[in-house]
């Protein structure tokens, strides 16, 4: 993504990991990944359908005993193997939020690997808002399940 000024309607959230880009890449990829870190604290995602190909689709539902359940789901658009994937999200269960398009970018520097994520278009600055807080805390979940599988023993 080029450098410059951010929309109203658009988020973008950088994270650095200590593990490989492809790791970091497949714990969107892989379904057994995916479910260990989605979602803000609080919440468990406890479905997770990935049909991990450029058409597939994709759903999630996160449950926490705060908030009651939240199901999402998308199409994925482009996937490029351990470096780029682009995906459409929705609320199934609040069609008052249009769909946005994500873009992960995954870029290895130095033995570590940057997650950039984007979405874009929100319907306002307070739509947006609402998903930094929930996108940084999963992407810090994300962050301590990565380093976790990065320091397992190899078989």
């Amino acid at each position: 993504m080029a450098s410059r000024a951010l929309a109203d309607n658009e988020l973008l959230i950088e994270r650095t990991f200590a593990a490989p880009a492809r790791l970091v890449f497949d714990m969107w990829a892989d379904r057994s990944h995916f479910m260990r870190w989605l979602g803000p604290v609080g919440f468990t995602c406890t479905e997770a359908e990935l049909d991990f190909r450029e058409g597939g689709d994709w759903s999630a539902t996160m449950v926490s005993d705060q908030y009651g359940e939240s199901r999402m789901a998308g199409r994925y658009l482009e996937i490029e193997p351990g470096r780029r994937i682009v995906m459409t999200f929705r609320w199934v269960h609040d069609a008052s939020h249009p769909e946005t398009v994500i873009t992960l970018i995954f870029t290895e520097r130095d033995g570590k690997t940057v997650q950039l994520f984007h979405q874009t278009p929100f319907r306002d600055v307070a739509s947006r808002d609402s998903h930094i807080g929930g996108w940084s805390e999963a992407f810090d979940r994300e962050l301590a399940y990565a380093e976790g599988v990065t320091q397992e023993p190899l078989p």
